[in-house]
């Protein structure tokens, strides 16, 4: 073989690597060079000739003028997840596809929304995207649905209300029992024949008739928690012996003269931490970080532990907690309620007024919480190192006296958490001061006012004692042989700051994205949107912008606190892997061996369900913004355009930060085409800029409360 022969072969096998992978599925010869780094003519020349060869062999396929496709793209299946628009359209999300495969409403083929499902990839059509059809359901996503129940003579219906959700689901006459028209029902999948439009199902629990029972259960019933405990894991919790025992606490160090308090949101019920302060003299204090000891009642292969392991984490609803324990667990004898003996795993330090730790000790402890602070109480000891607290500021609306030593404890600790604070901050920790979204609720739980809050002193105060603890405990099981569940955070993707970059280079800042001045650019840029308009905005791309947090047994650091080690220790009540955090770090103390097989995989779960419960948490917060968007149809709005999607632009209320859609169609004056590398439309005849960031007025044109979106009409 000549050396031209060869030197072709070769470029010929590079070329058929390159367009086999799932980076570049539609490609031209320019393309190929670029990815060859070929820049010669003559190169060239022979892409193109390697290109033509390939089209006669049938390795690659020809989609338009000069463009190709690989043939396992296009004319064949793929699996992937199905993912269903309110529009009643699909997507299926292929890992080996670069792009997703959208699938027209007759096409799904019995498929529902997060459903694995094998599809055919056919052509190139609407918007240069692959469109397919669904061939076969693989696994459903979930078996369970939420609606309400509608009854004939012989059948029923059980319309689940939701936009996804394109069908709904038949019950037969022996199946309807006596469940009545307008009842709220979880119905289960029994079988869908091909020649039924609708799915059989099968009613497995009613809710009774309460409006917004629809609208949580529902949410909670999309991501596979359930909003009720079964019978015999609320039997076992009522089993537990709630008497601490003299034997007990001999084993436990007694901690209960030490001055010890809790600082919650108003609204809370399960108490997962106290903190106890004792100063030693001018230079030294003793602190303790004192944690619900949920382990101690909750035994591996326990039913408890069996649900608890199963849920994983609480979910936090606009209108209701979901427990991960039952409530007599939760609510009752693990939380650290004031003026009541309690079994804990505390963490215990001895500090220097500049936060160094001198000591530190970890062990089961037995406490008693003096008081019950809310973050509202807390705050105003801070600000007035007062002891009298006045009754607009109180959790029961009375005025409220504390002692001196709460008001010393309190403001010493405050001292201590910004110095610790500030220390972080040096080191390269990311600080977010996003603020909440609250909801003012009525006598039935309809939102009456939405309101912000943002982490004050108060706030700050708990959460560096807690990341205190979770930091220590960390580094001391790190040292250790077995196992350990830590909490971790990678760096961030590098594309995604660059796309930051430039979206905040659009509202006048900028960001230094070399490593060394990373961290603190990006703290000088919350710092410099903190109170703006743009702050909600900038700090939700930010945050995609950075990977998620997780839970795994292999350590790598948390970037964004700039932790070496860190874990997650300091809430049982409501996180799986506290408890398994306590049990491991027991077995350490104790010099006892534990079983540590499955736990990789207890954390993937873990992991797995905080994105769920998260994600729950986002919908509820929606859906509760559009029923406070009811009656405002026809109102004017100051808003920011948040985003920027073939489908239009959407935009964020100002005053409420409610976010919906304008669509591209509805932009005024002009066809506007979508300019996605740049994150805007453009009109084509008056080049008139409808970007990201922009200030804009917005009507308020529909809040739909089933399809769960708000629609705006832009006036500016």
């Amino acid at each position: 073989m000549s050396k031209k022969k060869k030197e072709l072969k070769g470029l010929e096998r590079k070329i058929t690597t390159l367009i086999s992978s799932p980076t570049l599925k539609e490609f031209n010869y320019k393309q190929i060079a670029f990815s060859l780094g070929v820049k010669d003519t003559k190169g060239r020349n022979d892409i193109i000739k390697i290109l033509n060869n390939l089209l006669k062999k049938e390795k690659i396929i020809k989609t338009g003028r000069g463009k190709f496709v690989a043939p396992a793209v296009q004319g064949e299946t793929t699996v992937g997840v199905l993912e269903i628009t309110t529009t009643g359209r699909g997507y299926v999300v292929c890992e080996d596809l670069d792009e997703d495969v959208m699938v027209e409403n007759r096409y799904l083929n019995k498929g529902l929304h997060g459903d694995k499902v094998e599809v055919f990839v056919g052509e190139k059509k609407y918007k240069n995207r692959y469109e397919g059809k669904v061939v076969n359901v693989l696994k459903r996503n979930k078996k369970v649905f939420v609606g309400v129940f509608e009854k004939n003579k012989e059948y029923g219906f059980v319309n689940t209300r939701n936009a996804r959700m394109y069908t709904d689901f038949f019950i037969e006459k022996e199946e309807m029992k006596g469940y009545k028209t307008g009842e709220t029902v979880a119905v289960e999948i029994k079988k869908w024949e091909k020649s039924n439009s609708s799915p059989e199902g099968k009613i497995i629990k009613t809710f009774g008739f309460e409006n917004n029972a629809l609208d949580s259960y529902s949410i909670l019933y999309e991501y596979g928690f359930s909003p009720e405990f079964e019978e015999e894991v609320e039997k076992e919790a009522q089993k537990i012996n709630k008497k601490i025992t003299k034997e007990e606490e001999r084993k436990r160090r007694d901690m209960r003269k030490q001055m010890t308090f809790t600082i919650d949101p108003v609204d809370a019920k399960d108490f997962d931490d106290a903190i106890s302060f004792k100063r030693i003299n001018n230079e030294r204090i003793e602190v303790g970080v004192h944690i619900a000891d949920v382990s101690h009642y909750v035994t591996p292969g326990s039913i408890i532990d069996e649900e608890a392991q199963k849920r994983a984490t609480s979910v936090y609803l606009v209108d209701r907690v979901i427990p991960m324990l039952p409530e007599t667990l939760s609510n009752n004898l693990c939380s650290l309620r004031p003026n009541e003996e309690k079994l804990t795993f505390s963490a215990v330090f001895i500090m220097k007024k500049n936060g160094e730790v001198l000591e530190e000790w970890f062990g089961k402890t037995i406490t008693e919480s003096n008081y019950r602070l809310s973050y509202e109480e807390a705050q105003h000891i801070i600000e007035s190192e007062d002891n009298i607290i006045p009754e607009e500021k109180t959790i029961l609306n009375k005025e409220k006296k504390v002692s001196d030593s709460l008001v010393e404890a309190i403001t010493a600790l405050n001292n201590i958490a910004k110095t610790i604070r500030k220390k972080r901050i040096n080191k390269g920790a990311i600080i977010f001061d996003k603020s909440e979204i609250k909801f003012k609720l009525d006598e039935k739980n309809k939102p009456k006012e939405v309101v912000f809050k943002t982490a004050k002193s108060a706030n700050k105060l708990i959460e560096e004692f807690m990341l205190l603890a979770n930091k220590k405990v960390a580094e001391k099981m790190k040292k250790g042989k077995e196992r350990f569940v830590f909490r971790v955070h990678d760096q961030p993707d590098e594309e995604k700051l660059k796309n930051l970059q430039a979206v905040v280079k659009k509202f006048g800042y900028s960001l230094n994205l070399g490593k060394s001045d990373l961290n603190s650019s990006l703290n000088t840029l919350l710092e410099s949107t903190f109170g703006k308009n743009e702050q909600n905005l900038i700090d939700t791309l930010m945050i995609r912008s950075m990977s998620k947090a997780e839970y795994t047994t292999k350590n790598i650091g948390h970037y964004g606190l700039s932790f070496d080690n860190y874990t997650h220790f300091t809430s049982p009540i409501r996180r799986y892997p506290d408890v398994l955090v306590h049990r491991l770090i027991e077995a350490e103390i104790k010099k006892q061996k534990i079983q540590t097989e499955e736990l990789e995989k207890l954390c993937n779960h873990s992991t797995h369900m905080e994105i769920l419960a998260t994600k729950a948490e986002r919908d509820s917060i929606k859906l509760m913004q559009i029923k406070y968007m009811l009656d405002k149809e026809g109102k004017i709005f100051e808003a920011v355009i948040s985003g920027v999607t073939a489908r239009g632009v959407f935009v964020e209320v100002v005053e409420n930060k409610c976010e919906g859609l304008v669509k591209a169609k509805d932009l005024p004056g002009d066809f506007y085409v979508h300019d996605e590398k740049n994150h805007q439309f453009v009109g084509e005849k008056t080049g008139k800029k409808y970007q990201l960031g922009d200030k804009t007025r917005v009507m308020l044109m529909k809040a739909d409360q089933v399809k769960r979106r708000l629609d705006f009409q832009i006036l500016s």
